[in-house]
């Protein structure tokens, strides 16, 4: 076991294992931010073990994860607008603790991997998991009206 191997490992354990605890538990906008923080835990596990393992197609998989995923929430927080309009999610901190998680995993995999295209592809997928996780927590918590409280 490497050490990518090995902090993929604590991120998808802890990640996930909170995730779960989330969308089991709890009232419903516990539950739509815990299957956000899902897909933005999996998919720098799933680079993480891109780099562990030398397979690039794991980077696909991070890379379609980061695409669909927030767009799952999306469409959560559409068909449970009424609900979630009475008491809509407070996961500011969360949210940035996300995308920071993102953020350093993609740059600390961009430093290993070098110029190039699989560089390029991190870069992408680290934009779209980032930018669709703030969309959807955005969203999440009401849109503009909502952004105090997000």
């Amino acid at each position: 076991m490497n050490g990518w191997i090995l902090a993929a490992t604590l991120t998808l354990a802890a990640g996930l294992g909170a995730a779960l605890w989330g969308v089991a538990t709890g009232p419903l906008r516990r539950r739509v931010v815990a299957q956000n923080l899902a897909t933005a835990v999996a998919c720098p596990g799933l680079l993480l073990l891109a780099q562990g393992y030398d397979r690039p197609s794991y980077v696909d998989l991070a890379l379609v994860l980061a695409l669909l995923g927030p767009v799952g929430t999306l469409v959560f927080a559409r068909l449970l607008a009424p609900e979630l309009a009475e008491d809509p999610p407070r996961a500011r901190g969360l949210t940035w603790a996300a995308a920071g998680l993102g953020a350093v995993v993609v740059l600390t995999l961009c430093a290993a991997t070098g110029p190039g295209r699989a560089m390029a592809k991190l870069l992408v997928t680290g934009a779209l998991l980032i930018g669709g996780n703030l969309v959807a927590s955005r969203a999440l918590a009401g849109g503009d009206e909502g952004a105090g409280r997000a």
